[in-house]
C-alpha cells in the first residue's frame, strides 16, 4: 500500500508539473484581461518543438529552447490578435489550437513519417539524497528531473514576483479591473497585456517541453490532450488567484493518476468518472459552491485608448 501511495503521489505530481507552468502564465494574463484559450496550442507547439529540436540536435536542452521560442510565436499571434487587432479572445483562442493541432500533426508526418517521434533525448530523473527517501513526499517532490525542478521554480517565481501586493501585481491588476481608469493613470496598458500573454507563451512552450522530454520521451499527435484548456480550468478554479491555482492543479493532477493506482488501491471506480472529476470541480468552482468566484472585470474586453 505504501509503495502504491508513494506512486499515486509521484505521478499526480508529475502530471501537474505541466498544469503549474501553463498555470501560472494564464492566471497573470487573465487577471491583466486576456484569456488566453490558446495556452493548449502553445503547449503543443512547445512539445512538438522539444522533441523535434531535441532529436535533430541530440540535445535536450536544445529541446527545451526551441520549445520556448515555440510556445513565445504562438503568444505573439494571440497577442497581436486579441491586444492589438481587438479580436475576440475566445474564438481566436480556440482557431490558434486548431491551428497548432493541424500543423504539428502535418508536420510530425513530414519529419517523421507516421507521426509518432520515440526515443527524443530528454531528462532523467534526479533523486535529491536522503530527501527522496521520504515516504509518499519523497518520491513525489525529489525525483524530478532537471527540467521539473526548474519548471516547479519558476512557477514559485511567477507566484510571488507577480502576487497582487507586489508593484508589478497590483499594475497587471488594474489593467484587468479597469484598462481605461489605469490608461488615464499612466499605466501602459497595451505593453502589460502583452508582457503577460508572452510570459503564458513562454510558460505554456516550456510547459509542452517538461510533457515531450521529461515525461514521455517523446512526440505523438496531440499529445497533450487538453491539458492546456485544463490550465485555463485550474486557473478558474483557483479563483485567479496564484496559490489556489497551485491547489487545483495539484488536485487535477492527483485525479488523473488516481486512474491508474485505483486498481491497487481497491477503488473501484470508472476511469470515466475519475477523468471528469477535474471538470467537475472546475464546474462547482464557477458555480460558487466552493467558494465566491469573481473574474476581473474586464477580462476578455479589449482595450481601445478614447480619443
Amino acid at each position: 500500500m505504501s509503495a502504491v501511495l508513494d506512486e499515486l503521489a509521484a505521478g499526480g505530481v508529475r502530471l501537474a508539473i505541466p498544469l503549474l507552468l501553463a498555470s501560472a502564465g494564464e492566471v497573470l494574463s487573465e487577471r491583466a484581461g486576456v484569456l488566453n484559450l490558446s495556452v493548449e496550442g502553445m503547449m503543443l507547439t512547445g512539445a512538438f518543438a522539444g522533441a523535434a529540436g531535441a532529436l535533430a540536435s541530440g540535445s535536450a536542452l536544445v529541446g527545451v529552447g526551441t520549445a520556448l521560442v515555440a510556445g513565445l510565436l504562438v503568444a505573439v499571434v494571440q497577442a497581436v490578435l486579441s491586444v492589438t487587432l481587438r479580436a475576440d479572445q475566445i474564438v481566436t483562442g480556440i482557431t490558434l489550437n486548431a491551428l497548432a493541432l493541424g500543423a504539428t500533426t502535418y508536420a510530425a508526418r513530414l519529419m517523421f513519417g507516421d507521426g509518432d517521434v520515440g526515443s527524443v533525448p530528454g531528462f532523467d530523473p534526479l533523486p535529491v539524497p536522503v530527501l527522496h527517501e521520504i515516504p509518499v513526499v519523497g518520491p513525489a517532490l525529489f525525483e524530478m528531473t532537471a527540467l521539473g525542478y526548474t519548471a516547479c521554480a519558476l512557477t514559485v517565481a511567477l507566484a510571488v514576483g507577480c502576487a497582487r501586493r507586489t508593484t508589478w501585481g497590483l499594475a497587471v491588476d488594474a489593467v484587468g479591473e479597469d484598462a481605461r481608469t489605469a490608461d488615464r493613470c499612466g499605466l501602459p496598458v497595451r505593453a502589460i497585456r502583452y508582457a503577460t500573454v508572452l510570459v503564458t507563451g513562454a510558460a505554456a512552450g516550456l510547459a509542452g517541453a517538461q510533457l515531450a522530454l521529461s515525461e514521455v520521451h517523446a512526440f505523438s499527435d496531440n499529445i497533450t490532450a487538453g491539458i492546456g484548456y485544463l490550465a485555463v480550468v485550474a486557473v478558474i478554479a483557483g479563483r485567479w488567484r496564484a496559490w489556489p491555482t497551485v491547489v487545483a492543479c495539484l488536485f487535477f493532477g492527483v485525479a488523473q493518476a488516481l486512474q491508474f493506482a485505483a486498481p491497487a488501491l481497491g477503488l473501484h471506480i470508472s476511469a470515466p468518472l475519475l477523468t471528469t472529476l477535474p471538470y467537475l470541480f472546475a464546474l462547482l468552482a464557477v458555480s460558487g459552491l466552493v467558494g465566491r468566484s469573481r473574474a476581473p472585470a474586464g477580462l476578455t474586453l479589449p482595450f481601445a485608448r478614447s480619443s
